[in-house]
């Protein structure tokens, strides 16, 4: 991830505001969020507009220097499983397409330490991207099969929806989101060489797997600059120490 920081600020996809809507809809207190796993600062950014104050963590210096700068996100250095703040310092707590790379149990006592009573940890991603016109369901057999076995083993939480993670919270019902996007042929290759897999199979084989199906996709973009790109969203949400 650290070594493609700079194609995560181009080519990963953001969160729909009526995700944003519903969280907010969740807290009154309006005063500091947390924004676990930054990355690119992509949720931090969101929460920006809404929070008075936003701390931003990552684990990588390079994702942070390549983070979208806002006055009131405090960017950091720091594990999720143990920071610096305070004790009960954030009304909401937010996790986007990074945690089943942690520590489960540190980072919940990490949680409970660090919300205000009845304060919001929401943890969220996106699953598999669909094609329009993907009738041959080509990007299902490059992700299970060509590059299938380079997945790190913490690839199957996001497989199942997030619904299988360490999760010892009551979960408040939340609405079924999906993002949509209008991608060009470059857009969407650029996407797919973030991914952890595509990158641990270059390091591996010295050559790229996009070379397998970059025919296939220019068949599917054909004379159209762009096609219609669909993440379902996954999320988890509970309220913590009311």
């Amino acid at each position: 991830f650290t070594l493609q920081s700079d194609k995560y600020v181009r080519y990963r996809p953001a969160y729909p505001p009526e995700l944003y809507e519903f969280l907010f809809s969740l807290t009154v207190d309006k005063s500091a969020a947390w924004d676990c796993g930054t990355g690119n600062g992509q949720v931090a950014v969101e929460l920006s507009k809404f929070f008075e104050k936003v701390y931003a963590t990552d684990i990588s210096e390079k994702q942070i220097k390549n983070a979208v700068q806002r006055d009131n996100i405090l960017y950091a250095i720091e594990r999720a499983e143990r920071t610096s703040f305070a004790d009960n310092s954030f009304s909401m707590i937010t996790v986007a397409q990074a945690i089943h790379w942690f520590d489960f149990d540190n980072f919940y006592k990490e949680v409970r330490r660090t919300l205000i009573p009845g304060g919001i940890l929401a943890v969220i991603g996106y699953g598999v991207v669909k094609i329009e016109d993907d009738n041959d369901h080509l990007i299902d057999n490059f992700y299970g099969n060509i590059i299938g076995p380079y997945w790190d083993k913490e690839r199957k939480y996001i497989d199942e929806n997030y619904q299988t993670i360490p999760f010892p919270f009551d979960d408040i019902a939340a609405p079924v989101f999906e993002n949509n996007f209008e991608w060009t042929l470059e857009e969407f290759m650029g996407y797919l060489e973030t991914w952890s897999a595509v990158q641990h199979y270059i390091k591996l084989k010295k050559s790229t797997p996009l070379e397998l199906i970059s025919k296939q996709l220019e068949g599917i973009w054909g004379n159209n600059p762009t096609k219609k790109i669909a993440f379902p969203i996954l999320l988890r949400v509970a309220k913590i120490g009311a």
